[in-house]
């Protein structure tokens, strides 16, 4: 095995240069004999430079884009993203220059499935208005905001993929009926799950609460718009815990202001943080991005990161490539075999 040289994006740290993630296991890469540090500046965007002295590299928040690769320049065998999305992330390029990237859907899968069960039960018992009622001393008011129970309602997903899947474990005990868009999940694994599989415009006319649970693509920016957010039940609710531009955040403050829906429950938005207005809305319970920000996400990706890592550093494929035809490419080949000893 070659002793790899780790760069972990320097977004991680805060102004004091703690790690506001905590435990990321960033240990188990002294344990096995590779040396890790923080990059040396918070950037938007990768260029050569920043990657070039790196075998690997753990990211958050900086995008990968074409320009982030130079021929002739070093640059890391994998690139390792905290988190599940990937649309700031040229995987076109990545590959043409032999990169594996490597995503957590093993370490997001629960928190960010507790986050969505989190917001559906705040924003079905309205604990945002009835903290406020407490706040402003307005406790008389109390009976105005009686909340919706979950048992027994119809709850759609878009998206049943590995974040879905866990969430509807979750909602198993109370009974609740699940209907699922998604185009790429096979009809018998969504019967194993007791899913029913409708189309878009059938979820969001039968459901009681609309969860988005789906990655960022372009098939999926703008899913839920006008059209279907005037097809859900007026007594419906709204979550997104995914990415913001799954949802037409316009559309959806209309849908609110008019009371075409009950209420939205958002850790996601359009623009981070929000210039929509939807933020002054009464019935929006909100997060900053940050509902599953847990003790267990990071440890689970940042223990799924660095096993990636791992895997390259010891000449093998790790198991959350999303770039998957850079499997194929003789140079990635080589790339993983010169790791052996």
């Amino acid at each position: 095995m070659t002793a790899f040289t780790v760069g972990v994006s320097r977004d991680f740290l805060d102004a004091q240069d703690r790690n506001v993630w905590g435990d990321i296991c960033l240990d188990r890469l002294t344990e096995a004999g590779h040396s890790w540090e923080y990059l040396p500046r918070v950037v938007d965007a990768f260029t050569p430079e920043d990657l070039a002295p790196y075998d690997g590299v753990i990211f958050a928040a900086p995008a990968v884009t074409a320009n982030s690769f130079r021929d002739g320049t070093p640059r890391p065998r994998v690139l390792a993203r905290f988190g599940v999305g990937y649309d700031t992330v040229d995987l076109d390029g990545c590959t043409a220059h032999d990169v594996a990237v490597t995503i957590t859907p093993d370490g997001a899968r629960r928190p960010v499935a507790t986050a969505a069960l989190t917001m559906l039960l705040a924003v079905l018992g309205n604990v945002a208005v009835k903290d406020r009622l407490v706040r402003e001393r307005r406790w008389a008011e109390r009976d105005q905001h009686m909340g919706l129970g979950l048992s027994g309602i119809t709850v759609g997903l878009i998206g049943v993929g590995n974040t879905g899947s866990d969430l509807v474990g979750l909602l198993a005990p109370f009974g609740v009926r699940v209907l699922g868009h998604d185009p790429f999940c096979p009809p018998e694994r969504a019967r194993a799950l007791h899913v029913e599989l409708v189309s878009r415009e059938e979820l969001a006319a039968r459901s009681d609460a609309v969860v988005v649970m789906a990655a960022l693509t372009p098939a999926t920016r703008h899913l839920v718009d006008h059209a279907f957010l005037a097809a859900m039940r007026s007594t419906a609710v709204l979550i997104n815990v995914a990415r913001g531009p799954i949802v037409d955040e316009i559309a959806l403050v209309d849908a609110l202001r008019a009371g075409r829906i009950r209420a939205a429950g958002l850790d996601v938005f359009a623009t981070e943080p929000p210039t929509s207005g939807i933020e002054l809305l009464p019935n929006v319970t909100l997060a900053p991005h940050a509902l599953a920000w847990t003790s267990e996400m990071s440890r689970g990706n940042g223990g799924s990161c660095v096993q990636a890592i791992l895997d390259v550093a010891e000449g093998r494929v790790p198991a959350h490539v999303v770039n998957r035809d850079v499997l194929e490419r003789p140079g990635f080949q080589a790339r993983l075999a010169a790791a052996l000893p």
